[in-house]
């Protein structure tokens, strides 16, 4: 669908040189004018669809205040909504008004007065808001149905769902087996429930632990009898369609747990054989938190800036480091979501696949059968890829390939176990990587830890902090202790311990010229971390004490994920 032109956003809210500006950087980007504006903020997307909206002579409506229950189904044309990305909203008279971001398109409006035999009408609206509002009209009811709306008499309801990615068909359980089935699957919806992001089924000599991971915390919250684990091992085993006759080897499979006809829910399952029998862990997929969008992640305004930056650019090497459970995935495939287009070719090499995205060529990394890092990437490197990710930069083969790409016009996402920035550059080194290729292909490494987010309805503040000359050893700078005010957890019935979730705290070091020097002269990790500090880049202490000040966590939390740093 063509976009209004420039003019259109633009009269009355950017002199002609911005505009200039504006149209050059969109089109480095790769991106229509609507979508770089928003996607930048040059100004605000309600902003922007008034300007529209006045210079078209429509309404504007903000779809947030608006009953979608309202709109007659007869009025809903799913492939023509799919294919315009507009939507149906009401009938007044003979006057049909669809929702849209571009009323400068005719082609809406004549298939819609053709299928419906109506005139028609726009409206303006925000796109964010508008695609959902298609997304939820097409699903249906049963797709809002949350989690809570179960009870234990749909738990036998739940089924398996079939995994294109896996050979073995699931097997039926017997009969004898179902209040273990039942038994599971309560398991399962409670930890969704709860928000919990691994599940661990644990069995020892006289007992059977079962333990959610909620906000990178483990929590027991089941002991079921051990004579049961043989049981529920293989039940699990069998969900992932795994072999239950194998149990003197650890084994790797997936869930995909069909909800509703609408809802599911992918969870990672390992398994390992420990002395009183096979311990499984499950870890909770969710995909979702890909489209959560780089303001839910936690970067401070300029750290998101320089996200940003760097996907822009049409080569170059973006690293995200730290230890595992960080978020690390997150944030690379919200980079990938952001960078997701038609006009892109995509690939991606991961181990294991987390996350399904569309419009993303996803490979799935098999030692077994002899596909490893190092090879995915040349034959990526032969299918005209524009972005590559790499799941983990393990071994100095492909390191080397992965330089080699961003050196090449290709745009290289990927990961390392590091425990700050400055140490990832070093840790290139001690691979083998050259430093001038370090130097030329890096072009920004982020770390990041994920620290529990403060309950906002029980927390409060700090009746006596700790002393200035404790705070300023712990990072604090002479200014950030004027009008100090810190929070703690107290704990209801909403939140955990006085938690409710997590923020990312990060870490976002771009290579400059002078970082690049250093880089060439082999400098070690001190030298580097105290080059960014020189360029006033925070450190992971740094950032954490900034959502500490800001009331997003405690000062406790930001110490224990930042430790050593």
């Amino acid at each position: 669908m063509a976009a209004p032109d420039l003019r259109l956003y633009t009269n009355g809210l950017l002199n002609l040189h911005q505009q200039d500006d504006l149209k050059k950087q969109s089109f480095k980007s790769h991106l229509e004018v609507q979508q770089y504006i928003a996607k930048n903020n040059w100004f605000t997307e309600q902003e922007m669809l008034t300007e529209i909206a006045q210079r078209f002579h429509v309404p504007y409506l903000d779809l947030s205040f608006f009953d979608l229950a309202c709109i007659p189904d007869d009025l809903l044309k799913e492939r023509l909504s799919d294919k315009h990305k507009v939507l149906p909203l009401f009938l007044r008279g003979r006057t049909l008004f669809l929702a849209t971001t571009n009323p400068a398109s005719m082609s809406a409006a004549e298939d819609f007065q053709f299928s419906s035999g109506f005139n028609v009408e726009y409206v303006c609206v925000e796109a964010s808001k508008l695609q959902k509002a298609i997304d939820l009209k097409h699903e249906g009811d049963e797709a809002h149905l949350t989690l809570s709306d179960f009870d234990d008499s749909s738990l036998d309801n739940i089924e398996v769902a079939e995994d294109a990615t896996q050979d073995k068909e699931p097997d039926t359980p017997d009969k004898d087996d179902a209040p273990i089935v039942v038994y599971i699957n309560r398991i399962l919806l409670d930890a969704i429930k709860r928000g919990a992001s691994d599940l661990h089924f644990e069995p020892y000599e006289h007992s059977y632990r079962i333990r959610f991971r909620i906000d990178g915390i483990l929590h027991e919250v089941a002991s079921p009898p051990v004579n049961l684990s043989t049981r529920m091992a293989a039940r699990l085993k069998v969900m992932s369609r795994l072999d239950i006759a194998e149990k003197r080897k650890p084994q790797d499979g997936r869930i995909k747990l069909k909800i509703t006809t609408k809802k599911s829910i992918d969870f990672r399952v390992s398994t390992l054989p420990t002395l009183w029998g096979e311990k499984i862990v499950m870890r909770i997929l969710d995909s979702s938190s890909a489209m959560l969008g780089i303001d839910a992640l936690g970067y401070e305004p300029h750290q998101k800036q320089l996200y940003l930056n760097a996907l822009a650019k049409p080569q170059g090497m973006i690293l995200v480091t730290g230890p595992t459970g960080s978020g690390k995935t997150v944030s690379l495939y919200t980079g990938l979501n952001i960078l997701n287009t038609a006009e892109r070719n995509i690939s991606t090499a991961e181990d294991p696949v987390e996350i399904n995205l569309e419009g993303i060529n996803q490979v799935q990394i098999n030692p077994k059968a002899g596909l490893d890092f190092s090879g995915a990437l040349r034959s990526f490197l032969r299918q005209d890829p524009d972005i590559v990710m790499v799941g983990e930069i393990r071994d100095l083969d492909t390191a080397e390939i992965a330089i080699k790409a961003a050196q090449t016009g290709h745009l290289v996402l990927s990961t390392l176990h590091t425990n700050s920035a400055a140490e990832t550059l070093t840790r290139l080194l001690n691979m083998g990587v050259p430093s001038f290729n370090i130097a030329s292909s890096v072009s920004l490494i982020i770390a990041q830890r994920l620290a529990r987010r403060l309950c906002n309805q029980c927390k409060k503040p700090v009746e006596a902090p700790p002393p200035d000359n404790e705070l300023l050893e712990f990072g604090f700078t002479p200014d950030q202790l004027n009008n100090l005010t810190l929070y703690e957890p107290v704990g209801c019935e909403l939140c955990s311990g006085g938690f409710k979730g997590r923020i990312g705290i990060y870490e976002v070091m771009p290579i400059s010229s002078e970082m690049a020097n250093l880089i060439m002269q082999e400098g070690n990790a001190l030298q580097i971390a105290k080059q960014a500090q020189t360029e006033k880049i925070n450190n992971l202490r740094q950032s954490g004490i900034i959502k500490a000040l800001a009331g997003t966590t405690s000062l406790g939390e930001v110490s224990r994920v930042t430790s050593g740093n």
